[in-house]
């Protein structure tokens, strides 16, 4: 397809203009250069236009001008996809982020969630009511990306993935229509959002179902020196595959940043961290953590009562907007001792304060879901296994890639095979046939009845059949 030139998209766009009641951002405008920024400052794109939607009729409205016009089109809500494919370069960027109503039915335990809300919105509605959708690790990434590439989070294991909890869709097809998908309306299409990415249309808001957790939780990281790593990966791979299921934590490297709320004795250290988050009788909370706190002694151990709004973005102020970000996924299905050895290697070579490497347990009642039932396909996978390379520093980008890319070619052969579309670079057709396996052709027959020209493919791209 030949991209309009600049001129024609801006002539072509008064009728856009009459009706549309969000901001046009041109790149003659003064506020375009902070309007295309994404959360991965790798990502340096320059799109024609840049539609600041603020209802669904303007979703509408911009769909059927990128198509009309034949631009390339991408959707943004948080901005936070590691491969930028909330943006774009020449084309029509559909910016939800001024959608960030959130509406909570506690009678009902719903929660309407707008198609530009980040989870921080969602948790500043729902606790108040004791209620919580099981959401991801940071308060700033948006609702839309992570719940349509399937979400993961600290409730995994005791409520599912957050496809788990949502209950229907409204959302604007190629064609722009507006329709909404549940399990009695376009059951079809409400499978394939169910984990199958921005594929299928522009969600312009979801229906969750309310999980009674909160206000407040036991968790937050504890810190064991690196020597202990292998130990600790050990014990807690063990422990988390048998545990209850109201106790999670995710296990990383990490090198402790120098900043005042860590101690500065181990200020640039790198060690071992779990990130607790246990949901249940509070009264327990101490017992439960015995046995983990006798693994090996602490070197620094936050866990304690906490509330889960502020456990969820314990994380934000070390990771702005901003930072270069390079990422390589896959699941995990047996976390092998050949596995844990290279682990340690490679953790051991973490290359900048920001750089890490995440194992996420998917295990409990997210494996209560048949692998068919939604699009995500990998639910006998116990982990998610995700490297970046992160830093502040554009001139340090070439370090971060090739340990991230070399950590992952090591760790590749004890992977599940596939890997969450969330956490995956822009890697092609073979990648993203891996990571839904036998859903993949069942995604590719839908694709082609609600996108059969493929309007909607700045995604992990599901080709239509």
């Amino acid at each position: 397809m030949t991209t309009p030139s600049p001129s024609t998209i801006l002539n072509a766009a008064g009728p856009l203009r009459a009706t549309f009641r969000g901001p046009l951002i041109w790149p003659t405008d003064p506020a375009y250069e902070e309007a295309r920024r994404v959360y991965n400052g790798m990502i340096d794109k320059r799109p024609a236009l840049i539609a600041g939607c603020v209802d669904s009729a303007d979703v509408v409205a911009a769909v059927n001008f990128g198509r009309e016009q034949r631009l390339v089109i991408a959707v943004r809500g948080g901005g936070h996809n590691g491969a930028g494919l909330g943006t774009c370069d020449g084309g029509l960027v559909i910016d939800l982020s001024r959608m960030r109503g959130v509406r909570v039915d506690a009678g009902r335990n719903t929660v309407r969630v707008e198609g530009g809300c980040t989870w921080g919105d969602v948790d500043h509605a729902t606790q108040p009511y004791g209620l919580a959708v099981p959401t991801g690790f940071l308060s700033s990434t948006g609702v839309g990306g992570l719940t349509l590439g399937g979400g993961l989070g600290y409730l995994t294991r005791r409520y599912g993935l957050t496809i788990d909890n949502l209950l229907e869709v409204d959302l604007v097809l190629a064609d722009g229509r507006s329709v909404t998908a549940s399990a009695e309306a376009h059951p079809d299409l409400f499978w394939a959002v169910r984990g199958g990415g921005g594929n299928f249309g522009v969600v312009t808001s979801f229906l969750f179902r309310g999980c009674p957790i909160g206000p407040t939780v036991y968790g937050g990281p504890i810190f064991w020196p690196f020597e202990q790593a292998a130990v600790i990966m050990r014990a807690w791979r063990d422990l988390i595959l048998t545990a209850p299921e109201d106790l999670n934590g995710w296990f990383g490297f990490h090198t402790v940043p120098p900043v005042d709320m860590f101690p500065a004795e181990h200020h640039l250290k790198k060690m071992a961290v779990v990130t607790w988050c246990y949901t249940g009788d509070p009264a327990r909370a101490v017992e439960v953590f015995e046995p983990i706190r006798a693994i090996a002694p602490a070197a620094i151990d936050f866990a304690g009562p906490i509330p889960l709004a502020t456990l969820q973005s314990l994380f934000d102020g070390l990771y702005p907007p901003g930072l270069q970000w390079y990422w390589n996924a896959d699941f995990v299905t047996e976390l092998s001792e050949a596995a844990i050895a290279l682990h340690v290697q490679y953790g051991r070579q973490l290359p900048s304060v920001h750089s890490t490497m995440h194992l996420y347990p998917i295990n409990g009642a997210a494996q209560r879901v048949g692998r068919n039932d939604t699009a995500w396909s990998f639910r006998e996978a116990n982990f998610a296994q995700v490297i970046v390379g992160v830093d502040p520093d554009p001139a340090n980008n070439p370090r971060i890639v090739a340990w991230s890319k070399e950590y992952w070619r090591k760790l590749h052969p004890h992977s599940a095979g596939g890997a969450y579309v969330n956490m995956m670079m822009d890697e092609g057709q073979e990648r993203v046939a891996a990571a839904y396996r036998d859903n993949y052709a069942r995604l590719a027959q839908i694709k082609a009845r609600y996108d059969p020209f493929n309007i909607f493919r700045l995604n992990q791209n599901i080709k239509p059949a």
